[in-house]
């Protein structure tokens, strides 16, 4: 079990890297499914990581971080929707 928590852990680690690399270079806006997914990806992972070792702060920060990228992923989903829906324009 201790392997396959520390490969999650790693996955959420290389996910939130590559999403910060992505915006750091413009590659990317936070305004995108995959910025957003792979952030959540990689919460999702350090929170069953951080959790599994004991470590709170990190596990609690993580599920801040799940709720933001949700709440993001919502909006760029409501934005979406209205770009595509005719005489959504007020």
């Amino acid at each position: 079990m201790e392997l396959f928590v520390d490969i999650v852990g790693w996955i959420g680690s290389i996910a939130l890297t590559i999403a910060y690399v992505m915006i750091s270079r413009n590659k990317i806006t936070a305004q995108t499914y995959l910025y957003q997914g792979l952030n959540l990806l990689g919460s999702v992972c350090l929170i069953i990581n951080s959790t599994y070792y004991g470590a709170y702060p990190s596990t609690a920060l993580n599920i801040v971080w799940v709720g933001i990228g949700i709440f993001a992923l919502y909006n760029i989903a409501k934005i979406k929707k209205n770009e595509t829906v005719p005489g959504s324009e007020s």
